[in-house]
């Protein structure tokens, strides 16, 4: 079968599941990206997440990960729900309002992989939802599935930036795609919002500073001071630079079922988040990317914000 022929069967098939963007790129080292990683982490902006100096070689040549492995197909799956939660109440981070998209988007890839078997025979590989030391936007960016922003968020100029990344590394051996243009121009608007100014320099995004690192990765009992008056109500991740983006008035909401919001999550009030039980949390966050903070993290990072305000 030829390559192009592959190709458009491979993006007919992910669209049918739901794929927003489909690019392939040579499984390759990622020579361009190894300064800045390794930039990065010396300058310790990954905070506290110390699995970033995990699997460095791992992280730049996916033929490591997948021996064999000749392409990785980079998909993009939408998450931009058609309602969002109340503005006077605490935020969680839109991707978060559903399903676990760990479980939802592997599950398409594994059927878009069988899929694939059964029209053109064996293909070897594997599949990854953020859930591998692969550097997931490096990939999207080198295939043409959007740029990098300056936020460190990819973006389309088509669709914006609310979608997950996913990746297919295989053995199957198709032509590259290249990357598209970086339309952020001179356009501030991602820096100029970010409250805790985690956004250092255009395409600089520390970490340690970010409120989404400090809701859910930070595990400490007590939230650093930096982020003391900077939450903006954000009790789970945080979606600022992407709701300021100019480019994400090109979102559209998505069709998943398994996305779609439990009412708690719409309606809650202040009040309602304050007095979360355990047993309601559990209930409301069952299967949820959510249950990663835990309980314990959810209230920490509800009575932080409660403090403040008193």
């Amino acid at each position: 079968m030829q390559q192009d022929h592959i190709k458009r069967l491979i993006r007919t098939k992910a669209e049918k599941l739901g794929f927003l963007h489909v690019g392939f790129s040579k499984a390759d080292f990622l020579a361009s990206e190894e300064p800045r990683l390794v930039n990065w982490l010396k300058a310790e902006k990954h905070g506290k997440m110390s699995y970033m100096e995990n699997h460095f070689d791992l992280r730049l040549d996916p033929r490591l990960l997948v021996p064999g492995a000749k392409t990785v197909i980079s998909l993009a799956y939408n998450y931009f729900p058609e309602s969002t939660q109340r503005k006077d109440t605490y935020q969680i981070s839109k991707y978060a309002y559903g399903k676990d998209y760990h479980d939802v988007v592997k599950a398409k890839l594994r059927t878009l992989v069988s899929e694939l078997q059964t029209e053109i025979g064996a293909v070897e590989g594997r599949v990854f939802v953020d859930s591998a030391p692969i550097l997931e936007k490096a990939w999207a960016e080198k295939s043409g599935v959007g740029w990098l922003g300056k936020n460190g968020n990819l973006i389309q100029p088509k669709t914006g930036s609310f979608f997950f990344l996913a990746e297919i590394i295989c053995d199957l051996e198709v032509e590259a795609d290249g990357p598209i243009k970086d339309y952020c121009g001179s356009c501030t608007r991602c820096i100029d919002a970010c409250p805790t100014q985690a956004i250092e320099a255009p395409y600089i995004v520390n970490g340690s500073k970010c409120i989404s690192y400090a809701t859910i990765e930070l595990k400490d009992a007590d939230l650093p001071e930096l982020f003391r008056g900077n939450m903006n109500n954000w009790i789970y991740g945080c979606d600022i630079c992407q709701d300021v983006c100019p480019w994400n008035r090109f979102s559209k909401p998505h069709s998943e079922i398994d996305f779609r919001p439990k009412d708690e999550i719409l309606s809650f009030s202040k009040q309602d988040w304050e007095e979360l039980d355990e047993l309601a949390f559990q209930s409301i966050f069952k299967g949820s990317a959510v249950k990663r903070t835990k309980f314990s993290g959810l209230k920490r990072n509800v009575s932080f914000l409660s403090s403040t305000e008193d």
